[in-house]
């Protein structure tokens, strides 16, 4: 008889391997957040105070670029078409990386966040359609409550969960990987509307070369970084959303080590680009798409407009639902079951922080009121108003279990016998066991030490105090 399948576990312990990776990632990705954030809050200053507000929109729409070629574009444009490239570029290698070397390779494994990511996008385009449904708006902006923005929301996370287990983390890493590429899938089919074949040729065509020269080995960012602006160029004359381009090349790197490597080119190419996405292309995106007003009108009709109001519902509402419902059905149905150390819960306090939705909602927002500057206004305000909901509601829901998650943190990170590896990968290996014996040892030589020595002080006050007593018997 075979032997009994052993119950997978939903947020178990991660791999070594996989745990470093995320680490690093959820490092960048905080410090990206928080300039980010910066950025948003600047640019709502720069946009709402008085003095200010007609340079904001001078800078914001100020063109430049080489008309002949079609990129004479505003300031607000490039960095949206842009600089957001770099940042989808980023997203193509971590969904490469995550199909070849993560979570995504096992389909089992994969399953979980990949059902959670289309339910926490089906829902709150379901509850931005029922709402503008019943209340008469556009649905054109069915597409904006569906994305989570994973800097956004672990800059947040930096400030409230310090100690959330990693696997809540690498699980919510995970989603937004999966998140991004069907907000890139929904950029590319739905907001395309006309299409110029020959530039879409030779942006293909340039894609082509691209990957010929890396299965080739072709190194230097001379060959590649010249290739790629290219590519971009004619993939935004195509009438393909540009950032499609980065996505592509992104996914064509190679993600797996080969013998005599220790990172692999896709990884080593992430650790160069990822600090420029996160320090400098999104912060600056942020800077001049997060700038509406939020004046007191603005942020009333945020709840009586049916556009801006399914947008909130839909961050707030949709995504917490969508990603829960999605998470528990998975693990309901391939009978796998919730670590010991967590309960639903917490999963549910991280699909909440997944309505944080910023960057990639901001993008879409601006594609589908395309022409409409007031209701582009309005429903950017929508999304900065459903993301601040989100933010506190998960900061709430996280600070209850805080102290829970403390334990588990410190369970996870403890290093007693100071290798650098926490021990919790070491308990079944014989070598650990040694040096935490070797160790024990020491410090029980060192307590006996101290006890003889303390013993000693002891013995030598009682002779002291005898001595005296020998010599003057008489009553103090």
């Amino acid at each position: 008889m075979s032997a009994p399948r052993t119950p997978r576990k939903v947020f178990g312990r991660l791999s070594l391997p996989e745990r470093t990776y995320v680490a690093d990632a959820l490092r960048t990705e905080t410090v990206g957040g928080v300039l980010l954030l910066v950025a948003a809050i600047t640019a709502l200053i720069w946009a709402n105070v008085p003095a200010l507000h007609d340079s904001y929109a001078s800078v914001s729409h100020f063109h430049f670029g080489p008309e002949a070629l079609g990129l004479n574009l505003s300031v607000a444009h490039w960095a949206a078409d842009g600089l957001l490239a770099i940042f989808f570029f980023v997203a193509g290698i971590e969904l490469k990386r995550e199909l070849v070397a993560g979570d995504l390779r096992d389909p089992r494994a994969a399953a979980l966040p990949v059902v959670a990511a289309l339910s926490g996008m089906a829902a709150p385009a379901l509850v931005y359609t029922l709402t503008n449904v019943a209340g008469g708006g556009s649905l054109a902006g069915w597409a904006v409550p569906t994305a989570t923005d994973i800097a956004f929301a672990l800059a947040v996370l930096a400030v409230i969960g310090t100690s959330l287990p990693s696997a809540l983390r690498a699980f919510l890493l995970t989603l937004a990987v999966v998140d991004d590429l069907f907000a890139i899938l929904i950029i590319a089919v739905f907001f395309t509307d006309t299409l110029n074949f020959a530039a879409l040729g030779g942006a293909v065509a340039g894609l082509a070369v691209f990957w010929l020269l890396l299965r080739k080995g072709v190194r230097g960012w001379y060959v590649y970084v010249p290739l790629a602006l290219v590519i971009w160029a004619l993939m935004y004359n195509s009438g393909v959303h540009a950032t499609i381009a980065g996505v592509a090349m992104g996914l064509m790197l190679r993600c797996t080590t080969r013998e005599g490597e220790e990172h692999s080119p896709g990884e080593h190419i992430e650790h160069l680009v990822r600090p420029l996405s996160a320090g400098l292309a999104v912060p600056l995106f942020a800077l001049f798409s997060a700038g509406v007003s939020v004046s007191g009108g603005a942020l009333g009709e945020v709840f009586t407009r049916p556009e801006t109001l399914g947008v909130v519902l839909g961050l707030v509402v949709g995504k917490t639902l969508g990603i829960f419902g999605g998470t528990w059905l998975t693990a309901r149905f391939t009978r796998a079951s919730l670590s010991d150390d967590l309960v639903w819960p917490d999963v549910f306090a991280v699909a909440t922080l997944a309505g944080i939705g910023f960057t990639v909602s901001l993008l879409i927002g601006e594609l589908a009121f395309e022409g409409d500057a007031t209701l582009t206004g309005e429903v950017k305000a929508a999304v900065l108003t459903g993301s601040l909901l989100a933010a506190a509601v998960a900061t709430v829901l996280l600070k209850i279990r805080n102290a829970k998650y403390r334990r588990m943190w410190e369970a996870e990170e403890r290093d007693d016998d100071l290798d650098g590896i926490p021990d919790v990968y070491e308990e079944d290996r014989p070598e650990y066991h040694l040096r935490m014996a070797a160790i024990h040892e020491r410090k029980a030589a060192e307590h006996r030490r101290m006890a003889e020595e303390k013993a000693a002080g002891r013995d030598t006050t009682t002779e002291v105090a005898g001595g005296a007593g020998a010599e003057n018997d008489g009553p103090a």
